[in-house]
């Protein structure tokens, strides 16, 4: 997945995110606002961890991103056809 897709859509991401690192608070998130670094970082911040597991668990999570995350361009819902 392309980070600035995330970046773009980080209000729907949050929550993914929140069931993935919950040690990491709603206020964290608003701190990192989308930039890559600025999740590893608070990931090592509140896990402890090394930066480069920090890099390495973003980058896993970022593997399991889905287009069906985001909501259609132009909003609203998606319905099956």
């Amino acid at each position: 997945m392309n980070w600035d897709r995330i970046e773009g859509n980080w209000k729907q991401v949050k929550g993914k995110m929140l069931e993935q690192w919950g040690k990491l608070t709603d206020d964290d998130l608003d701190v990192v606002a989308g930039r890559r670094e600025q999740l590893a970082g608070k990931i090592q911040e509140r896990y402890g961890c090394a930066k480069d597991e920090a890099e390495r668990q973003v980058a896993a999570w970022e593997r399991t991103v889905s287009d069906d995350w985001f909501d259609p361009p132009g909003g609203g819902t998606r319905r099956p056809h």
